[in-house]
């Protein structure tokens, strides 16, 4: 029988995602729909707390809470996590002119106030290095998952833009190679989009993005490898509360809608004292991802 597809391994490491685990999901666009998929399935997650970062060296501001131009609310660093996600997008950065810092969002302000650069492989590495430093530094016993967003820039054009995801590919098997355990891995996201779902029908409208399908088909890979047991068995108990409490009645006052929401609430409450009992519940209403 003819194999239709090139599938691509994920190895699985010594660990796995537990329900209590604190996530902390930060990157590219990438970095949100996984986040996106964590907070749906009830896991505590943040997503991208300083706004979508593409570069390694944004990343590294948002987990030192140093954005810059600093954003709205005090700089604090990132919430600390037991299991880091970073998706990197590309290695281009953009420094601002009058300070030589780079940016993180540019604000909409005059391109001729910013200067364009790429950072080599080594810098991308030692950047690397120093977001591990950092998410050690809230946790020592912190795992993470390093990925390359699949998004291609069609602005760099595509051969510059396959440059740049090859820079970021060999600073993270740098990173890997260097370190003496497996609490850091690598999640072949770009891989598989690019070798395993080589098709048009995987992506949005522009034929660049993801579509909401694939991102679906990188989450469950992703949680073929790295969940527990009990994580996977949450994420199933938690569905069916889940769509209850996004149910919209039609007659909103009558006794069956009051009975239904109630029984709902019971059982969001049974569920989460079963999982999470020393931890604040979980809002009804999940948080939007970048």
């Amino acid at each position: 029988m003819m194999q239709w597809q090139t599938p691509v391994d994920v190895p699985s490491p010594s660990w796995r995602i537990l329900p209590t685990d604190r996530i902390l999901c930060v990157g590219s666009c990438f970095a949100g729909h996984i986040g996106r998929r964590f907070q749906a399935d009830h896991f505590r997650a943040v997503v991208n707390p300083f706004g979508v970062m593409y570069n390694p060296v944004s990343v590294l501001h948002t987990l030192r809470g140093q954005p810059y131009p600093r954003r709205d609310g005090p700089a604090a660093p990132a919430t600390p996590c037991d299991v880091a996600i970073v998706t990197l997008g590309t290695n281009h950065v953009y420094e601002e002119l009058a300070t030589g810092r780079v940016v993180d969002n540019c604000q909409k302000r005059p391109q001729s106030e910013f200067r364009e650069r790429l950072l080599d492989v080594e810098a991308c590495a030692q950047t690397l290095e120093a977001i591990v430093a950092a998410l050690r530094r809230q946790n020592s016993s912190v795992r993470a998952v390093f990925t390359v967003s699949p998004i291609r820039y069609r602005k760099y054009g595509y051969h510059a833009s396959q440059l740049s995801k090859a820079a970021l590919l060999l600073a993270i098997d740098r990173l890997l190679s260097e370190e003496d355990s497996d609490r850091m891995v690598y999640f072949p996201a770009y891989e598989i989009v690019n070798d395993e779902l080589r098709d048009y029908r995987f992506y949005a409208p522009d034929m660049l993005h993801p579509s909401e399908s694939t991102a679906d088909y990188l989450y469950a890979r992703f949680k073929q490898a790295y969940f527990s047991p009990s994580a996977l068995r949450m994420a199933e108990e938690w569905a069916p509360i889940r769509e209850a409490l996004g149910h919209r009645p039609l007659h909103p006052d009558s006794d069956a809608y009051r009975q239904f929401a109630e029984a709902t609430r019971q059982r969001k409450q049974a569920f989460e004292s079963r999982y999470f009992p020393l931890s604040t519940p979980q809002p009804d209403s999940l948080p939007a991802g970048c």
